[in-house]
C-alpha cells in the first residue's frame, strides 16, 4: 500500500522529543500501543494484532478507504527502520521495551482536538464517516472493536478514521462490540441536540465515556420516548443492559449466535442507524454572536486596513505551518490565514458560530481550516486517566502565529480577566520564537463603551493602551503596529522570545 507523504511534513507534537514516548490515550489497548518517536506517528503490534493488521492491509476495502482519505494514511515499516526509531531498552524507566511483531507509521493529523470541541454538524459527520466505514467492512469480513467518537479526527472540515488498530476479522454470530461506545460518545449527544435542543460539549467534557443510557432515559420519557431512534437505542438498550448486568459478554455473544444472530442482521442494523443519524438534526439557537461581524461597528477603512496588515504579518516572515485563530467569529481571518499557512485552527466559544463555520468550509471542501468550540476563558483541561489521556487544549497549542483580532477586550472586560493574564494567555498559545498579531480596543471604542456600560464605574483602571503596549513588551519585540482609521483600535506585530 502506498501513502503518500504520511503527513510527515505537518508539524511535531509540541514538546516532541526524539525518543520513544508513549501516547497517553492508547494504553487501553495494549496489543496496539501508540508511540511519538523522531516526530512520527507509530503504532505497535503484538503478534495477533499484527496478523490482522496484514489481512487488513490486504483485503480490497482497506485501501480504497485510505485512497479516499477516510482513514489515515498507514504502512508497515521494514523491520530495520522500526528498530532504529524505537531503539530504547525501556520508556521512561517502566517496563524493558517490548519485541513487537510489526511497526505501522500513520500520517500526523494537522491538529488533534476531542469530539466536545467540535460542533454539532461535525459530531454528526464524523458519526455518518464511522458507521459508513463498518457497513464497508462487514461484507469483507472485518468489524471494529470500538465505537468512541475519540477514533476520529479531522482534516479541516473532513473527518478521518484514525483507529486502524480497531480493525478486527468478524467471527460470524456476534454483534458490533463497538455499539455501546458509539451510542455513548456519538448517536446520545444527537439525540440530546435533536431532541432536547441541548448543547452535547458540556456532556461529553464531563464524562470520557460519554453519555450513559440511563441517564438519556430518564431525559427521554413521555411522547419523547417516540422520537426517532429513542425506543430502539435508548429505552430497549438500557434494558438489554441491565437485562444482562449479571452475565459475562461471551455468554451474551453465545446467546446471539444461539439465535441466529448474522452478518446481514448486522449490517441492516449499521445501516438502519446510518438512516437514523442522517435525519438528526440541531441548528443551535441565533446568539449575538453569529451576526457579530456585521453589527461589530467596522467602517469599510478600517476592514481594509486590517485586512493588509493580517495578510502581512502572515506573508512577511517564514510560512507559518500553524495558526490559531482565537475568536474566529465566522472565520473571515481564518480563511485569509489559510492562504498563505498550511493549517489553520479557529477556535470561538459559541456553538452556532462554529456549525454555522464548519458547514461554510464544508461545502468549500476547505481542508486547511478547522473550526472549534472553545470558551478561552475556561478551555479545555486534560481529561481522562491521571488527567493526560486526553489533552488539555494549551498542551495541544504552539502555532507559529496566534491571532487575536477584536478578542482582548471580550476577555479583559467583558470576562473579567486582567490584562496581564490576558497576554500571558495569548502568548502562552505560540511556539518559542513564534507571532502574535493582536488588536487592541481602545476604551473610548463604542464596543469597549457597551461593555464597560455593563460594569461597576472605575473596575478597569489598567485597561489603557500604553499599559497594553508594556505588556507586549515584556514578551517580545512589537515589529509593527497600525492605527486603524477610526482611531479607537490598534494592531499589533509582535514577535515573541524563545
Amino acid at each position: 500500500m502506498v501513502i503518500p507523504d504520511l503527513g510527515r511534513a505537518s508539524r511535531p507534537a509540541v514538546g516532541a522529543d526524539a525518543g520513544p514516548r508513549v501516547e497517553p490515550g492508547s494504553f487501553r489497548d495494549p496489543a496496539n500501543q501508540v508511540f511519538h518517536a523522531g516526530g512520527e506517528v507509530l503504532r505497535a503490534l503484538d503478534e495477533t494484532a499484527a496478523a490482522h493488521w496484514r489481512a487488513l492491509a490486504g483485503s480490497t476495502f482497506f485501501p480504497s478507504l485510505v485512497a479516499a482519505g477516510k482513514v489515515c494514511g498507514t504502512e508497515e515499516l521494514p523491520p530495520g527502520a522500526a528498530r532504529q526509531l524505537l531503539a530504547a531498552d525501556r520508556l521512561g524507566g517502566a517496563e524493558p521495551w517490548p519485541a513487537w511483531a510489526a511497526v505501522l507509521r500513520h500520517e500526523r493529523i494537522p491538529f488533534v482536538s476531542h469530539p466536545y470541541e467540535w460542533s454539532y454538524a461535525m459530531l454528526r459527520d464524523a458519526a455518518l464517516l464511522h458507521l459508513e466505514i463498518l457497513r464497508t467492512a462487514l461484507p469483507a469480513g472485518f468489524t471494529t472493536k470500538d465505537g468512541s467518537a475519540y477514533n476520529l479526527q479531522w482534516r479541516g472540515s473532513q473527518p478521518v478514521f484514525i483507529d486502524v488498530g480497531s480493525f478486527t476479522p468478524l467471527r460470524e454470530g456476534e454483534p458490533w462490540a463497538g455499539y455501546r461506545q458509539f451510542c455513548q460518545t456519538l448517536l446520545y449527544p444527537l439525540l440530546l441536540g435533536a431532541h432536547l435542543g441541548l448543547d452535547f460539549q458540556p456532556w461529553l467534557r464531563a464524562r470520557i465515556d460519554g453519555i450513559e443510557a440511563d441517564q438519556m432515559s430518564a431525559l427521554l420519557r413521555g411522547l419523547r420516548r417516540l422520537s426517532p431512534g429513542v425506543l430502539t437505542h435508548v429505552h430497549l438498550h438500557r434494558s438489554v443492559q441491565r437485562r444482562n448486568a449479571d452475565r459475562s459478554t461471551a455468554d451474551v455473544r453465545a446467546q446471539l449466535r444461539d439465535a441466529g444472530y448474522t452478518r446481514q442482521m448486522a449490517l441492516a442494523t449499521v445501516r438502519g442507524m446510518e438512516k437514523l443519524v442522517r435525519r438528526l438534526d440541531h441548528r443551535p439557537a441565533a446568539s449575538h454572536w453569529v451576526d457579530y461581524q456585521r453589527t461589530c461597528g467596522y467602517s469599510g477603512a478600517d476592514r481594509a486596513g486590517k485586512e493588509r496588515f493580517v495578510t502581512a504579518a502572515l506573508t512577511g516572515a517564514q510560512r507559518s505551518r500553524l495558526v490559531l485563530d482565537l475568536g474566529a467569529n465566522d472565520g473571515h481571518y481564518s480563511r485569509l490565514a489559510a492562504r498563505h499557512a498550511d493549517y489553520v485552527v479557529a477556535v470561538e466559544q459559541d456553538p452556532a458560530v462554529v456549525d454555522r463555520l464548519y458547514r461554510t468550509l464544508r461545502a468549500a471542501e476547505e481542508r486547511r481550516v478547522l473550526p472549534l468550540v472553545l470558551d478561552l476563558v475556561d478551555p479545555s483541561p486534560g481529561g481522562g486517566w491521571r488527567g493526560v489521556e486526553r489533552a488539555s487544549f494549551a498542551a495541544r497549542t504552539g502555532a507559529d502565529t496566534v491571532l487575536a483580532l477584536a478578542l482582548v477586550h471580550h476577555l479583559a472586560i467583558g470576562r473579567n480577566v486582567p490584562l496581564p493574564e490576558v497576554v500571558a494567555c495569548l502568548a502562552g498559545y505560540a511556539a518559542p520564537g513564534g507571532r502574535l498579531v493582536v488588536e487592541f480596543v481602545h476604551p473610548d471604542d463604542p464596543m469597549a463603551l457597551r461593555l464597560l456600560a455593563n460594569k461597576p464605574e472605575g473596575i478597569f483602571p489598567d485597561y489603557r493602551r500604553d499599559t497594553f503596549e508594556a505588556l507586549l513588551d515584556g514578551y517580545g519585540s512589537v515589529d509593527d503596529r497600525l492605527e486603524l482609521p477610526s482611531g479607537t483600535r490598534t494592531l499589533y506585530r509582535v514577535t515573541l522570545g524563545g
